[in-house]
């Protein structure tokens, strides 16, 4: 099964994780996705199209067609499962109970964020995608 980021901006490509792919669209109802992470445009390029997936990240505020067991919205709404908060460093917060690497869960927490290569909220989706992927070290997610 394959792990991929749909409509993936160019400014990302350095950060993903080595295991992760940006699929064309006519891929993505081809493949049965371990993780699938959309962008915001991503999540409004799919239109109908049915998604097979174990795994969907997912902007919260974009209603997308899946057959995933798990489906982890991300925004800055209080239902989203990834959100941020902090006033004056952002906080990377996991709001319940999530698959991390190698089947390990994430319990809920709050995670501090250094230095990000552009604003938080824009790059929810590939710290999410990061989260669910690699694991936590002391140098969070973008170095």
């Amino acid at each position: 099964m394959e792990r991929g980021i749909f409509r993936c901006p160019p400014q990302w490509l350095p950060f993903l994780p080595p295991q992760v792919r940006c699929p064309s669209p006519q891929e993505l109802p081809l493949s049965h996705w371990a993780l699938l992470a959309l962008t915001p445009a991503g999540a409004r390029a799919i239109g109908g199209v049915q998604l097979r997936c174990k795994c969907l990240l997912v902007p919260g505020d974009c209603p997308v067609r899946t057959t995933a067991p798990f489906v982890i919205s991300y925004g800055l709404s209080a239902r989203d499962s990834l959100t941020l908060s902090g006033v004056r460093q952002p906080v990377l917060c996991i709001q319940r109970t999530l698959p991390g690497p190698g089947g390990a869960l994430l319990e809920p927490q709050e995670i501090p964020l250094g230095e990000l290569p552009g604003p938080p909220e824009a790059l929810l989706g590939l710290l999410g995608l990061r989260l669910l992927l690699m694991p936590l070290t002391k140098a969070l997610f973008l170095e």
